[in-house]
């Protein structure tokens, strides 16, 4: 990865619209999303955003900018719940449909920037980490996944985990996770599951942090906090 500015608010950010073909459905569905590529990108990351907010939120912007300054090329986009302006997130076989069609738009523009063997990395914030993850699981080809707090259960319940696909995934996976995240709690059910998985997954607790990665008595913008998380993912993903 390179040492630059990790701002990157100097690299272009590019308005697409992503096409996504769902089977069985013939209305024609589309994305909006953010594509960025500094001059030295050696890899792509695909970022989805959480249930509650879009790909504009200052926490996914601040993180993509983040990478940009370290030499990582980066697609942001919208589930489409999110353009069409509706609060319920989609079900798993329309946002899985998604997570591939922007995949594939990432590796179509690695390819054009002359890198076609460039490693495409998914990486979401809860459901939208949680969803490269089924998508993965499914055979969606990638780098490795990162979770920017991965919902391992609804909060106060942890018995309804959601991690039964996970341990069937071989790529590298980095869980970034705040010790007071709701999502994880009790912090020793993701330490089991992630000791099930085995060596290609990593977990790092984020001390005081909750699921947004705030932490009680340190007031930061969401830009800065999302932006404090790329240096960890780009050492991974490096």
């Amino acid at each position: 990865m390179s040492d630059a500015s990790s701002t990157g608010s100097h690299v272009p950010e590019e308005s697409l619209s992503i096409d996504v073909d769902v089977e069985g459905v013939t209305e024609h569905t589309s994305v909006s999303a953010v594509y960025s590529r500094p001059a030295d990108a050696s890899a792509t990351i695909v970022v989805a955003h959480g249930a509650g907010a879009g790909k504009e939120h200052p926490f996914m912007s601040g993180f993509t900018r983040a990478m940009h300054g370290l030499g990582v090329a980066t697609l942001r986009f919208n589930f489409p719940y999110r353009d069409a302006g509706r609060r319920f997130p989609d079900r798993p076989p329309l946002a899985i449909a998604t997570w591939r069609a922007v995949r594939d738009a990432a590796a179509e523009r690695a390819g054009s920037a002359g890198s076609p063997e460039e490693s495409i990395w998914a990486a979401g914030k809860s459901f939208g980490g949680r969803m490269a993850s089924m998508a993965v699981a499914e055979g969606m080809p990638v780098g490795g996944l990162v979770f920017l707090g991965y919902p391992l259960h609804p909060p106060g319940r942890p018995e309804k985990a959601r991690d039964e696909h996970l341990p069937g995934i071989a790529v590298p996976m980095l869980f970034l996770q705040g010790r007071n995240d709701p999502f994880a709690i009790p912090n020793e059910q993701l330490d089991e599951v992630v000791a099930r998985i085995g060596s290609n997954a990593t977990l790092e607790w984020i001390e005081d942090a909750n699921h947004s990665f705030e932490v009680k008595g340190r007031k930061r913008p969401a830009a800065e906090i999302g932006a404090s998380l790329a240096p960890r993912v780009a050492a991974f993903a490096g």
